[in-house]
């Protein structure tokens, strides 16, 4: 596995955005002709919705940021409808905290396999960064699954304590 420092990572998120940011304002041209307003309607909600996702992404990332401690094992981002499910790779008997962020809106609930290796909790889609201690003894699966009806983007980090 490659190691990325997470200011490395961030700037690679934001010039991603900033590409993107610039490509959506500078499309069309300026003429109202019939060709244009034809265009079809799913393809414009399609381009709101990726935007409005990755400015969320990176509102999760910079909150992630703020708290960075230790180094980091493993990170990443999801939508909340998909959920986070990883079994990150971490040395036995080691400690290590999780930190997740949800941007959006309810709530999504975080667990361990085994249940011994951290605790249940939930996580608002607030901007609120959730904190965890997980304690590896053996293989860890983290499951994280919003609630019904929450949407929004949400970030996770491992770092060594």
């Amino acid at each position: 596995m490659t190691y990325l420092s997470p200011r490395a990572w961030l700037a690679g998120c934001a010039v991603a955005a900033s590409a993107f940011l610039l490509t959506s304002c500078s499309s069309g041209g300026g003429d109202d002709t019939a060709a244009d307003s034809s265009s079809p309607v799913p393809s414009a909600s399609l381009t709101a919705t990726g935007s409005s996702e990755k400015k969320l992404t990176a509102q999760a990332q910079a909150a992630l940021a703020a708290v960075h401690s230790g180094t980091m094992v493993e990170a990443g981002t999801e939508r909340v409808s998909d959920g986070i499910h990883t079994e990150p790779t971490l040395s036995e008997g080691k400690t290590y905290r999780l930190n997740l962020v949800c941007v959006g809106s309810g709530s999504a609930q975080v667990s361990f396999t085994p249940a011994s290796a951290g605790t249940k909790a939930t996580v608002p889609c607030d901007q609120s960064v959730v904190q965890q201690r997980i304690t590896s003894q053996k293989p860890v699966r983290i499951n994280v699954d919003g609630a019904k009806g929450s949407s929004g983007v949400i970030a996770w980090q491992i770092d060594t304590i």
